[in-house]
């Protein structure tokens, strides 16, 4: 899955009173999505540099590779009947940038002709938006896409949910729980915010590297 919205390297946008606050649960520290200082240690988790992910059954995972430059720019985890695409961003430290971000998917989505829903979910805000899809002969079709994000300490998590976790609650669920056993590992390069923090192929402790990767 590959979603046209970008937010790497965007201007913030010049509105009223910004909201710039976190925007995460409050269990963030517990339950997830994890800084790399607050992940089990002991657990195998798949390194993909700016991602770590926990092998669980049924899932499967494939990277996003950036055409021209080659450059891996998401995780798509198949699981559930959906897919969820996890990209970790660059924050600063005290603010956060969820708000802004979705506001700003929230206007190219709208420039596209397709429609938002926020809703309160168990990461915080979130949007459902119906997409209209690039089909051949203009068939007018659309997908549905659940948008979450979580500002984490010097990180932001943003999360693409497509297929039946966009629509089915049971799903949907096992989509959430799987998000929040993301660990970020921002690193102390200094980046400014909305940068993409690097991504690679799967370093594991066996030597075993899931699927091969897709090109976005």
């Amino acid at each position: 899955m590959s979603d046209s919205t970008s937010i790497e390297g965007a201007e913030p946008e010049k509105g009223d009173e910004l909201d710039q606050s976190k925007s995460a649960p409050v269990d963030r520290d517990v339950e997830g999505p994890f800084d790399d200082s607050e992940a089990n240690a002991v657990r195998p988790y798949v390194d993909l540099g700016g991602v770590k992910i926990l092998p669980r059954e049924g899932l499967h995972l494939r990277l996003e590779v950036e055409e021209g430059s080659k450059r891996v720019v998401a995780v798509a985890l198949d699981y559930a009947g959906s897919t969820l695409q996890v990209q970790p961003f660059a924050a600063p430290r005290t603010t956060g940038l969820w708000h802004e971000i979705r506001q700003q998917i929230t206007d190219q989505i709208h420039k596209q002709g397709g429609t938002t829903k926020l809703t309160d979910g168990p990461f915080g805000p979130e949007l459902l938006a119906e997409i209209p899809t690039v089909a051949a002969g203009g068939d007018g079709s659309t997908r549905l896409a659940r948008f979450i994000g979580v500002d984490g300490p010097r990180w932001f998590l943003r999360g693409v949910v497509a297929g039946q976790g966009a629509v089915d609650q049971a799903a949907s669920a096992q989509i959430d729980d799987l998000f929040r056993s993301v660990v970020v590992v921002r690193g102390s390069t200094p980046m400014p915010p909305r940068d993409l923090i690097p991504l690679h192929m799967p370093q594991t402790a066996g030597g075993q590297g899931p699927t091969a990767p897709a090109t976005a």
